[in-house]
């Protein structure tokens, strides 16, 4: 019984969560947006954003420290690249990425 309600907590949590644009957001609004980012990462989104200018995919997005390819993954339909809706959940193959 414990690990159902659990369950319906955790698709209720996610059906209300917004996409963010990572380019114009606030840490504040970045952290509460996006799982696995807490006060300190979203802070880094932020001064990484600053430093190197916009981001443009996801791949820009994991070179951010403290964000690799599974917390971007896990947030690939919640991050937005521009203000349009269309790049929220943008399919990158990351497979042919160099390291």
């Amino acid at each position: 019984m414990k690990k159902a309600f659990v369950l319906i907590m955790l698709f209720a949590f996610d059906a209300s969560a917004e996409p963010v644009n990572i380019n114009k957001a606030d840490a504040e609004a970045i952290a509460k947006a996006l799982k696995g980012v807490g006060p300190k990462k979203a802070e880094a989104i932020v001064k990484y954003r600053k430093v190197h200018g916009e981001f443009k995919t996801l791949k820009d997005f994991e070179n951010v420290k403290g964000i690799g390819e599974k917390t971007a993954l896990s947030n690939e339909k919640d991050v937005l690249f521009s203000d349009s809706p269309v790049t929220a959940g943008k399919k990158v193959d990351l497979s042919k990425r160099s390291r």
